[in-house]
Formats: structure tokens, C-alpha cells, sequence
């Protein structure tokens, strides 16, 4: 049995844990895009009532895809290479939400946009150093 350092322990469940969240952010974003009628959907959002239902929906379908991106290739060891991949494509997520947001003069609503970005750029660059993906 190999001997870990604590701070790639730490880093592991860093890692772990902000992918979680984002996961869990993303998939009642997801959940309530694809779910929720649009009127109840705008009284939460006022955009999504000014957009087309489709662009409501395929937000909620590439939600759910990147929440399963950033947990199940490394949960399940299946090409887990792929979730730096869905963390990286997350950022580019947040950046497009915050740059609609802002065209519509609601640049105060990118705040999430900003933290959630941070948060996948970091899961990216932590998976891209070769983070354990599970403790030793």
C-alpha cells in the first residue's frame, strides 16, 4: 500500500467535493429548466420567458449532460479523462450564460456565472494535473 501525501488527499477531496456541487447545481438547474412550466420558470428567471421554450430545454439537456460529465467518468473509472473535458466545457458554459446575461443588461445575474466558472476551471486544471481520482 502506497503512503499519499495529505495534500493530494486534500487536493482529492477538494476536487471530489467542487464537482459535486457543480453537479448538484447543474442538475436542478437542469431538472427545473426541463420540468418546471415556463411561466414558474420566469417568476425565478425572467429570461426564460423571453426566449424561446427550446432554448429554455436545450440549456436544461446541456445542464444535465455536463452535471453527468463531472461525476460519472471518474465515479465509474470509464475514461475519466473526460471529466476535465466536461469541466473545461463548463467554463465555456459559464462564459456564454454571463455574456447573454450581459447583453441583455443583466450583468448583476453573472454572478453565479463567474463562481461556477472558477469552480470548473479549477476541477479542470485539478484533473489535468493527473489528481488521484480515488485516495490510496
Amino acid at each position: 500500500m502506497t503512503n499519499q501525501p495529505k495534500s493530494s488527499k486534500a487536493m482529492h477531496y477538494s476536487l471530489w467535493s467542487v464537482q459535486i456541487v457543480l453537479a448538484a447545481s447543474l442538475m436542478w438547474a437542469a431538472w427545473m429548466k426541463l420540468v418546471q412550466p415556463i411561466d414558474q420558470l420566469a417568476s425565478m428567471w425572467p429570461w426564460a420567458g423571453q426566449v424561446p421554450i427550446a432554448l429554455v430545454k436545450f440549456t436544461g439537456v446541456v445542464d444535465l449532460i455536463g452535471a453527468l460529465g463531472l461525476i460519472m467518468p471518474s465515479l465509474f473509472q470509464i475514461r475519466p479523462k473526460l471529466t476535465p473535458v466536461a469541466a473545461v466545457a463548463l467554463v465555456g458554459l459559464m462564459l456564454c450564460a454571463g455574456l447573454f446575461h450581459v447583453m441583455r443588461g443583466e450583468a448583476s445575474a453573472i454572478g453565479v456565472n463567474s463562481m461556477f466558472a472558477i469552480l470548473a476551471a479549477f476541477v479542470a486544471w485539478g484533473r489535468l494535473k493527473k489528481a488521484p481520482i480515488a485516495p490510496r
